[in-house]
Order: C-alpha cells, then sequence, then structure tokens
C-alpha cells in the first residue's frame, strides 16, 4: 500500500508541476500543442461557460488526487491550504503575464473545482474514519 501511495504522491507532485507550467507560460502551450496556436486556448469540453469548465475540471482532479494521496499523513491540512492557495494564485497570475488575460469566471471555476473535491474527501474520511 506504500508503495501505491507513494506513487499517487510523485503523481500528485508531476501535476502540480505541469499545472503550473501551463498556467505561467505566456501563451497556451495547449493550444499550440492541439492547433499549432500559442495564441488559441482549446476548449476541452464544448460548453456555455467556454474553457472555464476545464479550469474546474482540472483542480477538482488534482485536489482529489492530492488530498486522497496524503489523506491519512500529518500534511493533509497543508496539502488542503496549498490547493486552494494555488488555485487563487495561479489565475490571479494572468493580471501580470504577458498574453495570459485573468477571468474572474475562470478564478471562480478553480475554486468551485478545488472546493467541490475537499467536499468529497470529506465526506469519504467523514464516512470510512468517522471523523474530519
Amino acid at each position: 500500500m506504500d508503495k501505491l501511495n507513494n506513487f499517487f504522491q510523485k503523481l500528485f507532485h508531476l501535476m502540480v508541476l505541469l499545472l503550473v507550467l501551463l498556467y505561467l507560460y505566456p501563451g497556451s502551450i495547449l493550444g499550440f500543442l492541439i492547433y499549432g496556436d500559442f495564441g488559441k486556448q482549446p476548449d476541452m469540453i464544448p460548453n456555455p461557460m467556454g474553457t472555464s469548465i476545464n479550469h474546474a475540471l482540472a483542480f477538482f482532479y488534482l485536489t482529489i488526487l492530492g488530498l486522497a494521496s496524503y489523506l491519512n499523513e500529518r500534511s493533509f491540512k497543508k496539502i488542503l491550504i496549498f490547493l486552494i492557495v494555488l488555485s487563487l494564485f495561479l489565475e490571479l497570475s494572468h493580471l501580470f503575464i504577458p498574453n495570459r488575460s485573468f477571468q474572474s469566471l475562470d478564478l471562480f471555476a478553480n475554486l468551485l473545482g478545488t472546493l467541490l473535491a475537499i467536499v468529497i474527501i470529506f465526506l469519504y474520511k467523514k464516512f470510512k474514519y468517522g471523523k474530519i
């Protein structure tokens, strides 16, 4: 079990690094890989909210992975705070990065994905261990 947990912790760290790279690069790396254009943002799931749903899904995945990886460890609360701060910081950084634009809907989607995953993990802990 420790090897599996260690694998998921390493995967979490890799996903954080990848997300930070995608957010802080002054252009769209995914847009370049998909469309050959750094200026075009991919819309992975077409919807009326545009690319904001992608933000919610990315932060939901990252938060589930991070919190589940550190579920029974002392650093669980630190990871929880880190993920909330990360979801705020990365979108706010778009105020200063060239060729990137801050969007309040994306910020909301980041927080929504993070908070939804936190609620799910807390419910899991409550029902599995009887505590939070």
